[in-house]
C-alpha cells in the first residue's frame, strides 16, 4: 500500500516541491517506509529527492528548495513484496522517451509475463522488484512505439490504454512527462483510490491537484474533488485538463479494507465518507456484539477502542449498547502504524512502545476492547495482555472486520496465509490464539452493507481477504505460494552485498568512467549506485548531485538533491 500525488501549479514559475511535501505528510499513514519527490523544471530538466524514511526526515529545507519547478509528483511507499531497499523508493524515472516520471499504488498479478516481454520483445531493462518500474516501462514503450519526435495528448491516452490491456492487477497511477505535464490513471476495477481536483487562482487559471485520498486536497484548498473513473485516464497540463475512457471498465470493486482501516477518516472515496462508513460499522458490530454476549451471558462494563482508526466506530458501538466509552489505552504518537511496519519482530516491540494501558479503566472489569480488524494477530495478543497485567477480569476483542483468512493481492501486505491469525481457525480458535476470553467479528454482508449503504451505485467491493475470491481473476494457489516468497519477512530485511567501490573519480557528483567502463558495472544515477547486470545489487550510500557533466544538454537528466551537501 502507498500514496500518490501529482501536482500542476498554472504558474511554472511557482515551486511546486513545498506543497507536494506537504501532501505527502498528509498521506503518511498509507506508507512509512520510503518516500520520493520528481519536479519539473524550465526546459524539461527533472529534479529528484528520494531515500528510505518518513516524510519529514527526507525533505529536509535544502533538500526541498532545490526542487525547482511548477508540476511534480510525490510518493510515499511501503512495500508489500519483494525489496524494501532504497533502490526501490518511488518515483521512478526513464530518460526514453521523452522523459518520463512515475509513481504506482497497487500490485500487479502478472508481471512473470510483462517482465519477459519486457526482456523478450520490448528489450528494456527492469532494475528492481517493483511492480511500478515495471508499469513505467510498459507505459514508456507504449509512448515509443508511437515513433513521433513529439506526441500530443492522443498518443498518451492510446499508451495508457494500451498499458491497461497488459496489465492485470491493481495500480492507480501518476506519471509526468517531461515539459508537457501530468497523467492520472486507474485500473479497471477501480480497487486502489485516485483523484483529482482543481484550485483557482489569478486570471481564472487552475492549478490541479490528483491524489490517492480527498483529505490533501481539503487541506491545500482544492475543490470539486472527482474521483478517477475505473479505465480512465486523466491528463493536466496547464492548457486544461482532458478525461477519457481508455480500457472497458470492468466490474467497479473498490477495497473494502480502505474503509476499515487504511484510508484517513476525513478522506471521501469513491463518493463514501470513511468517517461516516465506521459509524455505520460500530453500529453494525454493536447488533453482532449484542447477539453474541447474550446467547454467551457474559455482560460488559466498559468499551474501550484500540486506538487511532477504531474509535469511531468504538464510540458508536458504545452509545448503541448504552455502555461507557473510555480511552484505555494512551498512544504514543511518535510510533508508526504497527500494521504496515515492514518486519514481524519490529511490529511485535512497537506495540507496547505505542500503546500505554491505565489500570483505572481496566482494574476488576469485564472490558470491551474493539479495533479495526485483526490480521496477524500481533498487536491484538500484547493488547490483551497489557489489558490483563493491569488487571482486566475478562477481555473481549470485537472487530469492526471479518476473520481475515486470505493474502491480499493488490497492494497490501497480507504476506503470508500461515501469517493470518484466523487462516485456519475457527473463532474460538482466533481467541485462544490471541489471549482473549471471546472474539466477535463483524460479519461480511454487515460490513458491506455498511459502507455501500454510502454510495448504492457501488454494487460490489473487493472483499478477497475475506473470500478469497479476486475479482480479477487469474490468482491461483501457485501466484499466491510466488507472492509469499516475494513478501516474506526474510526477503524484506536481508542483507545486501555492497559493489566493489568504484575506481573512477566523480566529477560533477556523477560517474566519469571511460568507455570501457560502459554497461559493465556500474553507473551513479540519482544519488546511488545501480548494478547493470543480472542478479546484481546496489549499495546505499549519501545521494548526490546528478546534474550534467560539461557538454552534457543540462534540459535532460535527474538532478537529486537527498543529503545534497
Amino acid at each position: 500500500m502507498c500514496g500518490i500525488l501529482g501536482l500542476l501549479l498554472h504558474d511554472p514559475t511557482v515551486n511546486a516541491a513545498l506543497e507536494i511535501c506537504e501532501g505527502l505528510s498528509l498521506l503518511q499513514h498509507r506508507g512509512q517506509d520510503a518516500c520520493g519527490i520528481v519536479t519539473g523544471g524550465p526546459r524539461g530538466r527533472l529534479y529528484q529527492c528520494k531515500a528510505n524514511g518518513m516524510v519529514r526526515d527526507v525533505f529536509t529545507h535544502d533538500a526541498i528548495a532545490r526542487l525547482i519547478g511548477g508540476m511534480g509528483i510525490g510518493h510515499v511507499r511501503y512495500p508489500t513484496a519483494g525489496s524494501s531497499h532504497h533502490a526501490e523508493a518511488q518515483p521512478f524515472y526513464v530518460n526514453s522517451p521523452y522523459g518520463i516520471t512515475f509513481a504506482h499504488n497497487g500490485n500487479l498479478i502478472n508481471s512473470v509475463t510483462l517482465l519477459h516481454f519486457m526482456d523478450a520483445v520490448a528489450h528494456r531493462h527492469i532494475n528492481t522488484s517493483s511492480d511500478s518500474e515495471l508499469l513505467l516501462n510498459i507505459f514508456a514503450d507504449n509512448l515509443n512505439n508511437t515513433g513521433k519526435f513529439r506526441i500530443n495528448e492522443e498518443d498518451i491516452f492510446v499508451a495508457v490504454g494500451g498499458l491497461m490491456s497488459q496489465a492485470r492487477g491493481a495500480y492507480a497511477c501518476v506519471a509526468m512527462l517531461a515539459g508537457f505535464g501530468i497523467i492520472a490513471f486507474r485500473d479497471p476495477n477501480g480497487i486502489r483510490p485516485l483523484g483529482v481536483a482543481h484550485r483557482a487562482v489569478e486570471g481564472g487559471a487552475m492549478d490541479w491537484l490528483c491524489a490517492s485520498e480527498s483529505a490533501v486536497a481539503d487541506v491545500a484548498g482544492f475543490v470539486e474533488w472527482e474521483d478517477v473513473r475505473p479505465g480512465e485516464a486523466v491528463i493536466l497540463t496547464r492548457s486544461g485538463v482532458s478525461r477519457r475512457q481508455v480500457a472497458p471498465a470492468a466490474a467497479f470493486s473498490p477495497d473494502i479494507f480502505e474503509y476499515v482501516y487504511f484510508a484517513r477518516q476525513d478522506s471521501v472515496i469513491d463518493g463514501i465518507s470513511v468517517y461516516r462508513s465506521r459509524m455505520a460499522m460500530g453500529n453494525a458490530l454493536a447488533r453482532e456484539v449484542l447477539r453474541v454476549l447474550t446467547e454467551k451471558q457474559i455482560t460488559v462494563d466498559v468499551v474501550i477502542p484500540v486506538p487511532d482508526t477504531s474509535r469511531v466506530a468504538a464510540l458508536n458501538l458504545a452509545q448503541a449498547l448504552g455502555l461507557p466509552y473510555r480511552e484505555g489505552f494512551v498512544k504514543n504518537r511518535y510510533v508508526g502504524r504497527t500494521f504496515i511496519m515492514p518486519e514481524q519482530q519490529m511490529r511485535r516491540k512497537s506495540v507496547r512502545k505505542k500503546l500505554n494501558a491505565m489500570a483505572l479503566e481496566f482494574a476488576d472489569k469485564n472490558v470491551l476492547i474493539v479495533d479495526d480488524s485483526i490480521v496477524r494477530g500481533t498487536t491484538s495478543r500484547e493488547i490483551i495482555q497489557m489489558a490483563k497485567d493491569v488487571g482486566a477480569k475478562k477481555v473481549i476483542m470485537a472487530s469492526c472486520a471479518p476473520p481475515i483468512r486470505y493474502p491480499n493481492v493488490y497492494g497490501i501486505d497480507m504476506p503470508s496465509r500461515m501469517e493470518l491469525v484466523a487462516h485456519g481457525r475457527t473463532t474460538e480458535q482466533v481467541a485462544d490464539a490471541i489471549g482473549a476470553d471471546l472474539v466477535i467479528f463483524q460479519t461480511l454482508p454487515d460490513l458491506v452493507a455498511s459502507v455501500r449503504q454510502l454510495n448504492p451505485s457501488i454494487e460490489q467491493f473487493e472483499c478477497s481477504v475475506f473470500t478469497g475470491e479476486y475479482v480479477t481473476g487469474g490468482v491461483d494457489a501457485q501466484y499466491l505460494d510466488h507472492l509469499e516468497s516475494l513478501r516474506s519477512d526474510n526477503m524484506k530485511t536481508k542483507a545486501i552485498a555492497p559493489l566493489p567501490a568504484p575506481t573512477t573519480a566523480a566529477v560533477n557528483g556523477q560517474h566519469a568512467g571511460t568507455e570501457a567502463d560502459i554497461g559493465k558495472g556500474s553507473e551513479n544515477v540519482a544519488g546511488s549506485t545501480i548494478s547493470g547486470g543480472d542478479g546484481g545489487s546496489s549499495t546505499p550510500g549519501p545521494a548526490t548531485s546528478d546534474g550534467p557533466v560539461d557538454g552534457v544538454d543540462a534540459t535532460i537528466g535527474l538532478h537529486n538533491t537527498w543529503k545534497l551537501s
